[in-house]
């Protein structure tokens, strides 16, 4: 059973926090209390809040990003952590080669339709929504494998 997910883009402030976000409230509606869910970034904007667009794009989700700030990705955080999940490949090698204990754990979020989710840093908000729709479709498909829900 994986009991801590961490989501892990660059800055920590697009893809992660709403990934992060989503896959709690998904958590939650399978029943699923016990798991916690937190984000990260390879390069973080440390203690910044999720950029504006996120924010925007995840409140139509439901979503309240206003609590987020940024952290760097760190050892402890990849040793707690039973799956975690990334938005391009070359971060999953990345955090492979700098991390090499965190082998087996790390996946694309896009793993089960082979997607890999662009970065929408600094373009416009219709970037921004196309992130947010890919996200809640991965985040939907590892719900479905991790607890068997729709």
């Amino acid at each position: 059973m994986f009991r801590n997910i961490l989501i892990v883009c660059v800055g920590n402030i697009c893809r992660s926090p709403i990934g992060e976000y989503l896959m709690r409230e998904r958590a939650l509606e399978a029943g699923q209390d016990a798991v916690r869910v937190s984000s990260a970034g390879l390069g973080a904007l440390v203690d910044h809040g999720a950029e504006p667009n996120a924010v925007q794009v995840a409140a139509g989700l439901g979503l309240d990003l206003g609590p987020h700030k940024a952290r760097q990705l760190d050892d402890a955080m990849l040793r707690e952590s039973d799956l975690v999940l990334v938005m391009e490949r070359w971060q999953q090698q990345e955090i492979e080669r700098k991390y090499p204990f965190a082998r087996g754990r790390v996946h694309l979020l896009g793993k089960w339709n082979e997607l890999e989710i662009e970065d929408p840093y600094k373009k416009p908000l219709p970037f921004f929504e196309k992130t947010c729709d890919d996200i809640e479709e991965c985040i939907g498909l590892w719900c479905e494998k991790l607890w068997k829900t729709v």
